[in-house]
């Protein structure tokens, strides 16, 4: 089973959430979000890990914010996990990143357009963490199985695999519902990104848009469907934030639907 900061992840185990801002827009605005989300999920006895990233290396234009960069990111995201007591994801893009992030991070992500990129999940897996794959826009949930043996055959086990979307069209993204079936039954622990689902990429001119109003249908079908952990980004004002801001929720949007995932959870006995 996978073991994240002592909180067991898969079938008949509390629900894991993975929550925060898209991206670290200055040391103050990271820790305001990670001390409120500690707080929601212990409020709520939900175990946390605190996803942010230290650079957004795929932005739709060359002049989007991408954030403060490897090392002083990750430098945050240490004192954040140290003053604040949360686990840590964060994003890694290319391969030279990943040891510095493992000295950091519990769980590294290798991005959904990077799910493909064999040396980069090898050289995730091989760090020992837990590796969090995002599953590309453009495969299907089959195809992930292959990606996730390249990390069991660099000696790495501790795998989720992240439902986030499928292409559909240009600027639109739909969710197959039956893809987390299909992860669950090839024996993959699942989670699903309700926030970067209700993305319309590209669809602002020279940045991407969102529909956050369905962030919490698509995370109510999902808990119905079955997921070991829900992947969501917050942020205190949303219609500011430098990144993703269509998709993110308020922290008040955020513990309504996790309430109402949770109801549906203990309805379906699914912990």
């Amino acid at each position: 089973m996978i073991d994240i900061g002592g909180h067991g992840v898969g079938p008949q185990q509390r629900l894991l959430l993975f929550a925060g801002p898209d991206v670290i827009e200055s040391e103050e605005m990271v820790h305001r979000h990670a001390q409120r989300l500690k707080q929601l999920c212990e409020k709520l006895h939900l175990p946390l890990v605190f996803k942010c990233s230290f650079d957004k290396a795929n932005r739709t234009s060359v002049g989007s914010f991408r954030g403060p960069g490897l090392h002083e990111g990750l430098r945050i995201l240490k004192k954040i996990k140290e003053e604040v007591g949360v686990c840590i994801l964060t994003d890694v893009h290319e391969t030279w990143q990943v040891p510095h992030a493992a000295e950091v991070a519990d769980v590294l992500q290798v991005p959904a357009f990077l799910c493909r990129q064999t040396d980069l999940i090898v050289a995730v897996a091989k760090t020992g963490k837990v590796v969090n794959l995002k599953k590309g826009q453009f495969v299907s949930p089959q195809d992930m199985w292959q990606a996730a043996q390249k990390a069991v055959q660099a000696g790495n086990t501790q795998i989720i695999v992240t439902e986030r979307g499928a292409s559909f069209g240009y600027g639109h993204l739909v969710v197959d519902m039956r893809s987390l079936a299909i992860l669950r039954n090839l024996g993959l622990s699942t989670c699903f990104d309700a926030t970067h689902a209700v993305q319309l990429p590209s669809a602002e001119g020279g940045k991407s848009g969102g529909e956050r109003a369905f962030v919490p249908v698509l995370a109510r079908a999902a808990a119905a469907a079955g997921i070991d952990a829900l992947f969501a980004e917050v942020h205190e004002n949303p219609d500011a934030a430098l990144c993703d801001g269509p998709c993110s929720l308020t922290f008040e949007m955020l513990e309504h639907m996790l309430a109402e995932v949770l109801a549906i959870r203990k309805a379906l006995k699914h912990e």
